[in-house]
């Protein structure tokens, strides 16, 4: 028995060190095949990727093989110089990925907008030597590049995305994929991030994204449903009018800051629209403003203009709640993020629903329940009026 043991537990030791060892891999530790040499190498902080390269200063050329690991056939993945900013939009890249057929394809790719397809084209600077290979799950890219004299530091920016077909589809717009660029010193080998790049942004969506979430998508409908179901139990009248006006009020406040900070994103990044989601949210804003001035404007109970006042109030709140649950989900497609926000909120808007299902059907029954023992007290008081009239001892 023990001796049968051995060979299994032999067999788990150099699994589990390959594991380790595959895990803890860095650039210094790979070896390319066909006796390739490169003096220098980077481990670059996102998207599980190597950078190598040999620099000559006085040419200003330089040999790159760029590794990005983890992916598939089903990936493409890019690595590239921005010569005039920190970010994508300029970056010159060198595209590869493996096509139906087989075969691998690596182009040059002058990124000029954030709505790329990554068409391929010109580089601002020679390219040459281009090739790719996929092994395994890594997809290598090995070129030569002919940089100005003395650049030695640049902004590199590497990718990764899903084929759409047999082209590049649009790459994550979260995460590592939106913090994947670097400083680099080819003659140092210093790799440092660029400055107010990729995280301040993402910091700056989420931001956005709760707020709205919280405001227009939560609040908003849990002060509807606030007013239309505690005002039947009469205790809590007047009670029921002040947290309703928090909670809407709240909700606009907040609602106003995510909007705000959302102008300011798009204000930051001219090159990425979401025309549906932004009009929503500017709709949502003026319709939301809008309530604000009615609710100075609310007529009393008695006065002739109420009823027209609250249809306006109640069609207006009810157009807001709707759309701002469907920008909410605008909001999750384009923010991407992990399917657990995604569901957290689609159970609270579940909560809502099914409470506001069983607090009207109690509504009603509290509303007919009252108008039954109406009527049946209108009938008794009739009947003894009545009865009062036609009694001989009221006669004189």
């Amino acid at each position: 028995m023990a001796k049968s043991l051995i060979p299994a537990v032999f067999s788990c030791i150099v699994t589990l060190s390959m594991l380790f060892s595959s895990s803890a891999q860095t650039c210094n530790k790979y070896s390319f095949s066909g006796n390739k040499l490169f003096s220098s190498c980077n481990d670059l902080p996102y998207l599980n990727s190597f950078l190598h390269w040999n620099y000559n200063a006085s040419s200003g050329i330089v040999q790159i093989a760029y590794r990005h690991t983890s992916v598939s056939s089903s990936n493409w993945v890019s690595w590239g110089i921005n010569p005039t900013s920190k970010g994508m939009v300029g970056t010159q890249a060198i595209v590869a990925y493996q096509q139906s057929n087989g075969s691998m394809r690596v182009y040059r790719s002058n990124i000029a907008s954030y709505q790329t397809g990554l068409p391929e084209g010109d580089l601002s600077f020679k390219a040459s030597d281009l090739s790719a290979t996929l092994t395994g799950n890594e997809i290598t890219i090995l070129a030569t590049l002919e940089l100005p004299k003395g650049s030695t530091t640049v902004n590199q920016v590497w990718q990764d995305g899903p084929l759409s077909g047999n082209a590049p589809g649009r790459h994550a717009l979260t995460g590592p994929n939106v913090q994947s660029s670097a400083t680099l010193d080819f003659l140092s080998g210093q790799s440092g991030s660029v400055a107010g790049g990729g995280s301040s942004r993402i910091r700056k969506r989420n931001i956005h994204g709760v707020l709205n979430a919280v405001s227009w998508g939560i609040l908003m409908p849990l002060g509807a449903v606030i007013a239309r179901y505690l005002k039947v139990f009469k205790s809590a009248d007047p009670a029921w009018f002040y947290i309703h006006i928090t909670c809407q009020s709240t909700a606009y406040v907040v609602g106003v800051a995510g909007w705000a900070t959302g102008l300011k994103l798009g204000s930051e990044s001219s090159g990425i629209q979401y025309s549906t989601h932004r009009t929503i949210g500017i709709l949502l804003f003026c319709l939301g403003t809008l309530q604000v001035f009615a609710l100075l404007l609310r007529p009393k109970k008695e006065h002739k203009y109420r009823v027209y006042w609250n249809v306006y109030h109640h069609s207006v709140g009810y157009l807001v709640i709707n759309i701002s649950i469907i920008n909410v989900f605008k909001g999750f497609d384009i923010l991407n993020p992990d399917k657990k926000w995604k569901n957290a909120y689609i159970s609270v808007i579940m909560v809502l629903a099914i409470s506001a299902v069983l607090l009207e059907a109690f509504t009603w029954f509290l509303v007919l329940k009252r108008k039954k023992m109406e009527s049946a007290t209108k009938m008794q008081n009739a009947t003894g009026l009545n009865g009062n009239r036609a009694s001989p001892h009221n006669r004189v």
